[in-house]
């Protein structure tokens, strides 16, 4: 495409993120040339899910829901002559929650003009683990699974889970950063044994006819420094037409356009085809 989009930003009311106001990432987004973003702070987790993070901190708490969309009702007024704003949420798959993830779209998603599908936490053992928290959260994963291709095995049925799951008619329909397991892979090497799952979960996702984000999110972490996913899984979705849409993933405003020229210049058969969102 010949517009820039960014599909996935975050926001002050990320409680894992910066304190940057809405307009500083508005206005980041105009500098770079973006045409439009989406905001897609992370939801509020289930009520009866206990975040396993040391800060409890990885979804926006319930109190402050209503304020973040009142937040950014205003923001896209401001700026509905400049830029084209969205108004999301990036919403956790989390096994075994269905029923209230399910419940609590059906009571806000009427608000969204659009949405994302991710999977962060693991359900393994009897307790959870979010997968992409930390080195040590994930090699606490590859000690209770047996190895890190058997953590990339269950990840990937996760993600599948999320597709085929009952989440109502609000249920997002992009999925986000599907190769999040990704993340530390210089430090856990992995022998991708599970390419199937991830070719399964393209299908899936065109059967559902769903959209992709390309996130750039990875080009910028230490352990991993490639893309969310990567380039042959890229070439796959390309393949199926699968709409691809760019996220930064950006938890502040610098953050806005990280690794959008790695995407839209990275070393795939045909040129790029990203679309708006």
């Amino acid at each position: 495409m010949s517009e820039k989009y960014d599909g996935h930003i975050h926001s002050p009311f990320c409680p894992h993120g910066t304190t940057d106001p809405l307009e500083s990432y508005v206005e980041e987004a105009i500098k770079l040339g973006f045409s439009g973003l989406t905001f897609t702070e992370h939801a509020p987790l289930p009520s009866s899910f206990l975040d396993p993070v040391p800060l409890k901190d990885s979804g926006m708490s319930h109190k402050r829901l209503e304020a973040y969309f009142d937040a950014v009702e205003k923001i896209k007024e401001s700026y509905r002559n400049q830029i084209e704003i969205k108004c999301g949420l990036e919403v956790d798959y989390i096994e075994g929650f269905e029923e209230e993830t399910k419940a609590f779209l059906d009571k806000v998603g009427s608000k969204l003009d659009d949405a994302i599908l991710s999977v962060h936490f693991i359900h393994h053992n009897y307790q959870y683990t979010c997968l992409d928290y930390s080195p040590g959260s994930f090699e606490e994963l590859v000690t209770s699974l047996g190895s890190v291709d058997h953590v990339h095995k269950k990840y990937y049925e996760t993600v599948l889970k999320s597709l085929t799951a009952d989440l109502g008619v609000y249920k997002p329909k992009r999925l986000g950063h599907i190769s999040l397991v990704n993340k530390f892979q210089e430090k856990f090497p992995y022998d991708n044994l599970s390419a199937n799952l991830v070719t399964a979960i393209l299908d899936e996702v065109k059967k559902q006819e769903l959209s992709l984000d390309y996130n750039g999110a990875g080009t910028v972490k230490p352990l991993c420094k490639e893309p969310y996913p990567p380039s042959w899984v890229i070439e796959e979705a390309i393949s199926r037409k699968i709409p691809l849409i760019y996220g930064s993933d950006a938890h502040s405003y610098k953050g806005i356009g990280q690794g959008f020229d790695q995407l839209v210049t990275s070393q795939l058969s045909s040129p790029l085809p990203l679309s708006r969102s």
